[in-house]
C-alpha cells in the first residue's frame, strides 16, 4: 500500500470537488442519498434486528455513495444499482464488506454502551430539567466515543472494495492515512463546518423573516439534508487522493462488475 501525503490545503480542495461533482448530477446524487436514508429508516422499523442490520450496512452504504461519486466525476449518470456496488464485486469482497459491517456494529454498540455507563440514561436528566437541550450529555459522549470508529472506517470500505485489502488491514491503513494527512483532514472538517454554519445561518434567517420559527425549521430540514448529501459526495476524493496506485493496487474504478480471478 502506497500512502500519498497531501498538503493541508488539499482538504479545501476535497470540499470544492465534492460540491462541483454534486452540482454535475444534483438530482441523481440527492436521490441516491435519500434512497440510502429511506433504507435505513425501513430497516430501523424491524423489531429486534433493525438497528443491527442498519449498522451492518453502514460500510457498504458508504462505499455505494462513493461509487456514485466516482460515476458522476467520470461524467456518467449514477444509477440506483450503484448503491449495492459492495455486493456486485464478487463473493470474496462482499464477504469482506460484511466483516467490516460486523466490526462496525460491535464497535458502535460498545461505544453506545460505554457512553451509557459513563453518563447514564438521559431520561432522568431530561425529566428533571424540561429546558434540557436536544443533544444530551450521553449523546455527546457517545459521539466522542464513535470518533475512533469514524477514523478506522473512513477509507476502509473503499480499500476493501476497490483494492481487495483484508478488512482488518484496511482499518489499519485507514487510520494511518487519516493521521498522516491530519492537516488536510482538519482543513476538510473545518471547511465543511464553515459551510454548514454559513448556510444554516442564511437559510434560517430567511425563514425567520418570511414566517418565524416554524418556517425557519421547515426550510432548514431539507437544506441540511442536501448539505449532508453534498458532504457524502466529497468522501470519495479524500480516499482517491490519499492512496497512490502501485503494482499491487489498481486505480479505483466505479462499481466493478465482477472480481477478477487471481
Amino acid at each position: 500500500m502506497k500512502l500519498n501525503i497531501v498538503p493541508a490545503r488539499t482538504g479545501f480542495v476535497w470540499v470544492k470537488l465534492g460540491m462541483r461533482t454534486f452540482l454535475k448530477q444534483p438530482l441523481a446524487l440527492t436521490g441516491l442519498f435519500f434512497m440510502y436514508m429511506a433504507g435505513v429508516l425501513v430497516l430501523s422499523q424491524l423489531p429486534f434486528v433493525g438497528s443491527v442490520l442498519g449498522a451492518m450496512l453502514v460500510p457498504a452504504a458508504t462505499l455505494g455513495l462513493m461509487a456514485a461519486t466516482a460515476e458522476a466525476a467520470s461524467g456518467r449518470f449514477p444509477m440506483p444499482s450503484v448503491l449495492i456496488s459492495a455486493f456486485r464485486a464478487g463473493r470474496q469482497r462482499a464477504r469482506a464488506m460484511l466483516v467490516l459491517g460486523a466490526i462496525y456494529t460491535v464497535g458502535s454498540m460498545l461505544a453506545t454502551l460505554l457512553a451509557s455507563a459513563l453518563v447514564g440514561e438521559p431520561g432522568a436528566a431530561v425529566a428533571a430539567d424540561s429546558q434540557s437541550p436536544p443533544l444530551d450529555a450521553r449523546s455527546l459522549v457517545a459521539l466522542v466515543l464513535h470518533t475512533p470508529l469514524v477514523i478506522l472506517f473512513w477509507h476502509s470500505p473503499a480499500l476493501v472494495h476497490w483494492h481487495g485489502i483484508a478488512p482488518v488491514k484496511s482499518l489499519f491503513f485507514s487510520a494511518v492515512a487519516c493521521f498522516r494527512n491530519l492537516g488536510a483532514m482538519l482543513m476538510y472538517a473545518v471547511t465543511w463546518l464553515g459551510v454548514f454554519v454559513v448556510v444554516a445561518f442564511v437559510f434560517s434567517s430567511v425563514g425567520m423573516m418570511l414566517g418565524g420559527v416554524a418556517v425557519a425549521r421547515s426550510v432548514m430540514l431539507p437544506t441540511v439534508l442536501l448539505l449532508v448529501a453534498m458532504f457524502s459526495t466529497s468522501l470519495y476524493f479524500t480516499f482517491r487522493d490519499s492512496f497512490d496506485p502501485d503494482d499491487e493496487l489498481a486505480e479505483p474504478q466505479p462499481a466493478p462488475p465482477e472480481e477478477s480471478a487471481p
